[in-house]
């Protein structure tokens, strides 16, 4: 008797979902699919959702403020210090896309201190200048690259990062980047 794929020894089954997703997409005729440019339509959709990069830039600040209010009353402990990362790190990833490349570099700084120095080293005050950076950017819509006041603040906050972190990170993440 053959064995039955689905079935282990082990006390479990494996499910296999159906992979048929025709479905669930339009074919095109051969003469649409010729005039068909992804990328084309992919920048209309971006443009689309343009409109709502504002609020979800501000939604991002808002919650890395909460993350950093939340350390503020209770303390740094390493649950609620991942989660500034985290807050950080998901503005560093998606400001450029929302238009806002600066606020993505200060939130980047804010990752590389979080990363290379340890959690109860973290100076309070240069993490409070990279959470208000966030805001006061967002809240001003300091979108542009060439912004004087916004691209000084990131650079100010990058110097003063990496010097921390030479000073203070342990020999083995010394270098690192």
């Amino acid at each position: 008797m053959a064995s039955d794929p689905t079935k282990s020894n082990d006390g479990y089954e494996v499910v296999k979902p159906p992979r048929d997703l025709r479905s669930k997409v339009r074919v095109m005729s051969e003469r649409e699919a010729a005039r068909f440019d992804p990328v084309k339509s992919a920048e209309a959709a971006l443009e689309r959702l343009s409109a709502d990069f504002d609020s979800w830039m501000a939604n991002e600040a808002a919650t890395l403020g909460a993350a950093w209010a939340e350390i503020q009353a209770n303390g740094m402990t390493e649950e609620n210090g991942a989660t500034l990362f985290r807050a950080a790190h998901d503005i560093k990833g998606q400001a450029s896309t929302l238009g806002y490349p600066l606020v993505g570099a200060v939130a980047g700084s804010l990752c590389h201190l979080i990363e290379h120095v340890p959690t109860e080293s973290l100076p309070a005050k240069l993490v409070a200048q990279h959470v208000d950076a966030v805001r006061a950017m967002v809240a001003e819509t300091a979108q542009k690259e060439e912004n004087p006041t916004a691209r000084a603040l990131v650079d100010r906050l990058t110097e003063v990062t990496e010097d921390f972190v030479a000073r203070t990170a342990p020999p083995a993440d010394q270098g690192q980047t």
